[in-house]
């Protein structure tokens, strides 16, 4: 079994070998990439199927759905790598170009970070997705997923492995085979072999990397997301909107957590909210949402007492706080108090109302009567995404392509003297 340093030396010995390739036979090894992980679908999901038994009363079951992988899913994984093969290269690409009065020619080129590590929990997606982004952008990868998945991962990385090991890019993705807090906190602290670092998973996770981490680090974040139901709201587009964001998948970062109301349609709004995702989600064999309600919406509908800690919880399970609000100022203010600046929304008609929402919350992404679920890279048109990040310097919301490069300036002169 190869150590992490072992591993990060031949990641951070390949790299420069990467950020030469030519886009052409970047695509041709990523097709061939996307072929072998469908190739290897008995495989990965006989070892998926351990990891779902190994976690079945450890996990919740919505958390469990995030680690299931079936020949659906990994078609969809093998898909993911061909849409990014479709995105043009970001290495190479001129940003901006000037001449100086002295003749001085100079562009600032994108180019790739180098190593990138990504340690990440228990979506077996994140693998192929980081492979393929990373390779795509010219960087080597070092991966370190969480336990719940690590037979599943190993299986997806050596399918990828078997298309690299022809063209000798067999190092350019890498998992740790080690699967311990040491082999993480080596990631973290290997500034000589590691350019950046990207934490993928729950807040603890980030909070240690972001902590700890002696290497760059890019927040990702958690995603505590609100949806405001503002007083000149469509009620049957806030409905939908809200049961799609809260239960098409719950267990996602883009998942929304919160329910903000404008006391003039509380009333009307909230026993239809009631009725649509408890009522009718429990009479069709659905798991029903538990609401966590402030003492207005209490007075309203049922459901149980909110703590002041059910406004800052990412709940990833069928669990929606609801707070009723006197006006769009107050929605706004409560949202930048309690958000960890993800995704949030605005439902309503009111089209000044709309735009001072879109320009007063600070988060990655900002809707207008959408779903906070189509915060993904995929949906972005990015192919897929090594994680979404909540911070302002370099990458912020949905990381594709672009943010897993920097850039350099490349000046060509004439003899030019200062």
């Amino acid at each position: 079994m190869a150590t992490t340093i072992e591993i990060m030396k031949r990641a951070k010995a390949i790299s420069s070998s990467l950020s030469l390739l030519k886009e052409s036979k970047k695509n041709e090894i990523l097709a061939l990439m996307a072929d072998a992980l469908e190739s290897a679908a008995t495989d990965i999901l006989s070892a998926n199927a351990d990891d779902v038994e190994r976690s079945r009363g450890v996990l919740s079951d919505v958390m469990i759905d995030r680690l299931i992988l079936t020949k659906d899913r990994i078609k969809s994984m093998a898909n993911g790598i061909r849409d990014v093969i479709k995105l043009p290269d970001p290495v190479g690409r001129i940003i901006s170009s000037q001449t100086l009065p002295n003749g001085l020619k100079i562009e600032k080129v994108g180019v790739p970070l180098g190593v990138v590590a990504i340690i990440y929990e228990s979506r077996p997606n994140v693998t192929s997705d980081a492979a393929a982004l990373c390779f795509k952008s010219g960087n080597a990868c070092v991966l370190k997923c969480g336990k719940e998945a690590h037979k599943t991962s190993m299986a997806i990385i050596r399918a990828i492995k078997n298309a690299l090991a022809p063209f000798g890019f067999e190092d350019a993705v890498n998992i740790l085979e080690g699967n311990t807090r040491e082999a993480a906190t080596e990631l973290m602290h290997a500034v000589d072999y590691i350019d950046v670092l990207i934490p993928r998973g729950g807040a603890g996770l980030i909070r240690s990397c972001v902590e700890n981490a002696k290497v760059p680090c890019i927040k990702t974040g958690t995603g505590i997301c609100h949806i405001y139901v503002d007083k000149d709201a469509d009620i049957n587009k806030a409905l939908n909107i809200i049961e799609n964001a809260k239960t098409q998948r719950p267990s996602v970062c883009n998942a929304c957590e919160v329910c903000i109301v404008h006391k003039d349609i509380a009333s009307s709004f909230l026993p239809r909210l009631s009725e649509l995702l408890r009522t009718k989600r429990e009479s069709n064999g659905k798991i029903p949402v538990e609401f966590r309600v402030d003492a207005c919406a209490a007075s309203i509908i049922d459901g149980t007492p909110a703590s002041e800690s059910d406004f800052d919880t990412e709940f990833l399970d069928y669990i929606l706080a609801i707070k009723v609000v006197n006006s769009l100022d107050e929605a706004i203010k409560h949202i930048s108090a309690h958000s960890t600046q993800h995704s949030e929304a605005i439902i309503t008609e009111n089209a000044e109302s709309a735009e001072l929402f879109l320009n007063a919350i600070d988060s990655t992404s900002v809707y207008w009567n959408a779903s906070t679920r189509f915060t993904d890279g995929g949906e972005f048109g990015l192919g897929c995404e090594i994680g979404i990040s909540t911070q302002k310097m370099h990458a912020r919301g949905p990381m594709g392509l672009c943010e897993l490069t920097s850039y350099k300036y490349k000046i060509r002169g004439n003899g030019q003297i200062r």
